[in-house]
């Protein structure tokens, strides 16, 4: 790989998601490695984040699924493409991934996606919009669990010999997510304005207000602990933006107030810095219903040494050490969780602090983010040959 190897990433939004952290990570950590990163999206929380002397950005609306709009981003992708020789494109959604396709077909470049998540379809042409994330030259699946979704639904589209499908896993920053990187000043003062007893064992329920994350499944399940009284006082704290989903939040409250947990259960819209919210934490919940395509709570949970206990579909199979790092339950069963998070609140704090280790420790070895990054980069250098 030559030090001119100039690569253009394409994302809607760059937000705080697994996706968008992969790319932002992946972004900067090409001009490391003697690359150019250049990196398309319409915008997002993590822009201010963005180093201008590593990463050349260009703000078009992506996100868009307006067929115009994506012709029209194909066009000015293909100027950039050819004003600033990029050798790779990098599409991480469907929508930009048609733009990139055809500025790709085009310009003659190479043309990578990664699967982020399991594109679902009710239809032929819902299906063939999904298609766009099979039709690059280097197809990237974050799990096992996402290579075997591409397998089974889009089989038709991977019969070109020259296509290469493969599983990279998503990385994180160990170092952000550590335990001896959360300043104590940080902690008491997050302590004091989410209002929370360090007498009571924390449970930790983060993700985006949404049904399939299972917050109905959490809140139900602590319903059931707490009609038992040979455990150790708790409280449960959902962190997590609505996003505009006023209705689901206004039934998740209700549903608070009719089992009398008000006094249990926070509701937390935001948190600037995850790593104290993990820290707080005793355990973290992934109470998913439909499957997680990577579970990027369960890493996050085990690099910062806490026990996780998670739904028992998706990637978090592949993430969690099943009775050493973390705990499973059956999906979408209340009294399963339970019974798990029963089993977590019975137990010592060294058995506790060993599942942690356990955890750290399997993060270490399987989804750093240099390692991500350096599979990526290498994939690129087979694509350049």
């Amino acid at each position: 790989m030559n030090s001119k190897m100039k690569v253009l990433q394409v994302i809607p939004k760059l937000g705080y998601g697994g996706a968008e952290t992969g790319c932002y990570d992946l972004a900067h950590y090409l001009s490391e490695k003697d690359c150019q990163s250049y990196l398309i999206t319409s915008g997002g929380p993590l822009l201010k984040y963005i180093k201008k002397d590593k990463v050349k950005l260009f703000r078009l609306p992506v996100h868009s699924k307006n067929p115009l709009l994506i012709i029209l981003n194909s066009i000015f992708i293909i100027l950039i493409i050819l004003f600033f020789n990029i050798s790779i494109v990098h599409a991480r959604s469907r929508a930009p991934a048609w733009s990139c396709l055809l500025a790709t077909k085009l310009t003659r470049r190479k043309f990578v996606t990664t699967f982020h998540g399991t594109y679902n379809y009710n239809n032929s042409l819902k299906k063939y919009y999904n298609s766009v994330m099979v039709k690059s030259d280097l197809i990237i699946a974050g799990s096992n669990f996402i290579f075997s979704h591409i397998y089974k639904d889009y089989e038709e589209y991977l019969k070109d010999k020259n296509k290469k499908l493969l599983v990279i896993f998503r990385g994180i920053n160990s170092e952000y997510f550590a335990q001896n990187n959360v300043s104590d000043a940080k902690l008491k003062k997050l302590i004091k304005e989410w209002q929370i007893d360090r007498n009571n064992f924390i449970i930790l329920l983060p993700g985006r207000l949404t049904n399939w994350k299972g917050q109905i499944v959490f809140i139900e399940a602590l319903n059931i602990l707490n009609q038992q009284t040979d455990l150790k006082p708790f409280s449960a704290i959902i962190l997590g933006s609505d996003q505009g989903r006023k209705v689901y939040y206004k039934k998740l409250l209700s549903l608070v107030e009719k089992c009398r947990l008000n006094q249990k259960i926070k509701f937390i819209p935001f948190c600037k810095e995850m790593p104290l919210a993990y820290k707080l934490a005793d355990v973290v919940v992934s109470a998913s219903i439909e499957p997680e395509a990577f579970g990027r709570v369960s890493i996050e949970a085990q690099s910062m040494e806490k026990p996780i206990i998670a739904s028992n579909i998706g990637g978090s199979n592949e993430t969690i050490l099943k009775d050493k790092s973390g705990l499973f339950f059956e999906s979408g069963d209340p009294i399963s969780l339970a019974e798990k998070l029963k089993e977590i609140l019975s137990s010592d704090n060294s058995t506790l602090k060993l599942m942690g280790i356990e955890g750290r420790k399997n993060v270490l070895k399987k989804f750093e983010i240099e390692k991500m990054c350096n599979s990526t980069i290498a994939e690129y250098k087979k694509l350049m040959k």
